[in-house]
């Protein structure tokens, strides 16, 4: 009898005996030296989402075959399967209301202040460190009213974070072309943000594919303020795909930058692949790898 992909998941009879990584992408790993030759500079992470046209347990064996161990935005109910890979739960997430509907509005603090509360507890005692926050919309606010509102409500939740050896981290977004009207939208923002905090507990994901638009000058932002970021995750510009040759980045550049300044977190990739096969789509995570492994 034939079982579909969506019906072997639910049997459980999906693992790594039963899911093979393509031959022809095994190859591709051997003679790119990938895994054998790993220089340990940057600690390797995948968001989940933009890989997502392979299951989560695929995921977790192809970043296995890649040779690194950590995905990105993975809330606690699929935790059971990262750790069953050995895997790196890197950016945790769920505890959010949205994109849009964060920290700088105030009729939100209560449900915020709640999760946050339940999902800290839960990160720490999985083990892991990271858990993702937003600043929300404008929706007509100035950007001082929101700083000020998101430092009521984050001071909350500060001191239960530091307890527990979690760092809350608000991502920067470009409000020019993917989030519009998204607060958090410059690096002089967030950082004023932490200063006001003051705690060493809350860090930015700093996003390099969104700030490139909104500010550009990305090693200097890295060289000068990589105190107050937490997290970086990468993409080409423009248009978000792969982060060769085809864009305006220079990753190997950024990424010695990083390594430079003594970060030992998590870098994530976070592009949307141009290839249209499986195996294709998995060799543009295998090439990305590679150009961030400086």
């Amino acid at each position: 009898m034939r079982m579909n992909r969506r019906e072997i998941l639910k049997s459980g009879m999906l693992g790594a005996a039963s899911f093979m990584v393509s031959q022809d992408l095994t190859t591709f790993i051997q003679e790119e030296n990938i895994s054998s030759t790993l220089k340990s500079n940057i600690n390797h992470s995948v968001c989940h989402w933009s890989f997502n046209h392979i299951s989560l347990e695929e995921l977790c064996i192809l970043v296995k075959k890649i040779g690194f161990s950590a995905i990105d935005l993975v809330g606690p109910k699929d935790w059971p399967l990262l750790q069953k890979y050995g895997i790196d739960s890197s950016m945790c997430n769920g505890a959010e209301i949205g994109l849009t509907k964060g920290w700088n509005d105030v009729q939100y603090h209560d449900t915020l202040i709640k999760n946050y509360i339940e999902s800290i507890e839960l990160v720490a005692k999985a083990g892991y460190k990271n858990l993702i926050c937003f600043s929300g919309n404008r929706d007509g606010k100035d950007d001082e009213t929101g700083m000020n509102t998101c430092v009521a409500g984050l001071k909350k939740i500060m001191s239960l974070a530091e307890k527990k050896g979690v760092i809350i981290q608000m991502e920067l977004f470009n409000s020019k072309i993917d989030h519009k009207d998204y607060m958090a939208d410059k690096s002089s923002w967030g950082i004023e943000l932490c200063k006001r905090l003051g705690s060493p507990n809350f860090k930015l994901l700093f996003d390099i594919y969104h700030m490139q638009i909104n500010e550009g000058d990305i090693i200097r932002s890295i060289r000068d303020n990589h105190q107050y970021f937490g997290h970086y995750h990468t993409a080409g510009v423009p248009g978000r795909h792969e982060i060769d040759d085809t864009q305006e980045l220079y990753y190997p550049a950024i990424m010695k930058e990083i390594v430079a300044t003594g970060y030992k977190g998590y870098v994530a990739q976070e592009f949307i692949t141009t290839a249209t096969t499986h195996e294709g789509k998995e060799k543009a995570l295998v090439n990305a790898i590679n150009i961030c492994d400086v």
